[in-house]
């Protein structure tokens, strides 16, 4: 089917400005992400590790790229050299070998701490409790983790038609962000929310996202 660039080109224009698109590529030929990269398009997401480092390879140096899937720890040094931004740290091992992989590449690798916001027990992430020890974790001790910025809070709604659910868990989303914005140290900065994908982008949009991940509806179904 290819890349929707008359869908592209309409959700640009509707996004508010402060909103960052991230083109979830997943599964996708890169010829696909090479079109949207054409339009002007720079933020991809990617799921998995393998798939990333082939495209990373093979498509123009100046993409920023998102690794949105969830990232085992052993998988940390095949991204850290290029990886724009980590959305989905869900515990202080991985935080540690991100720390450490971008140390040894001599580089800071902005992180969003990932909340688990869904009532479904198979998406990943922080509850409110672990996701404020780990932040005190980091500002107590800021001369270990100089490799990382925790830059924002990344959640995953549950998939449901009930639009009223959606809404409370991206609220409880948001007001942890909100929560921990004021927190600012050399490697403590909140400055994205990322929440919201085709199916709930603009839900999350009016809870207070300001970058979102869409996949299925600029590149279609995936095989």
């Amino acid at each position: 089917m290819g890349i929707n660039l008359v869908q592209y080109r309409h959700l640009l224009q509707t996004l508010p400005q402060d909103v960052t698109l991230v083109a979830v590529s997943k599964l996708k030929p890169a010829s696909d992400i090479l079109a949207l990269y054409n339009e002007g398009h720079r933020d991809f997401g990617e799921n998995y590790v393998q798939e990333l480092t082939d495209k990373q390879g093979q498509l123009p140096k100046d993409i920023n790229w998102h690794f949105i899937g969830h990232l085992q720890s052993n998988k940390v040094k095949y991204i850290a050299p290029f990886v724009s931004l980590i959305h989905g740290v869900d515990s202080l091992k991985l935080l540690a070998e991100v720390n450490k992989q971008a140390i040894k590449n001599k580089k800071t690798i902005p992180v969003l701490l990932q909340v688990h916001i869904a009532k479904e027990e198979t998406k990943f992430g922080l509850d409110a409790a672990e996701l404020d020890q780990l932040i005190q974790e980091i500002q107590g001790q800021p001369e270990i983790w100089t490799g990382i910025r925790l830059s924002g809070l990344m959640g995953m709604a549950s998939f449901t038609e009930d639009a009223s659910q959606v809404k409370a868990e991206f609220d409880i989303l948001a007001e942890l962000f909100e929560k921990y914005k004021p927190v600012q140290t050399a490697n403590i900065s909140f400055r994205h929310l990322s929440m919201g994908m085709s199916n709930d982008y603009e839900l999350a949009i009016s809870c207070g996202s300001n970058m979102i991940r869409i996949g299925s509806m600029l590149f279609g179904a995936r095989n």
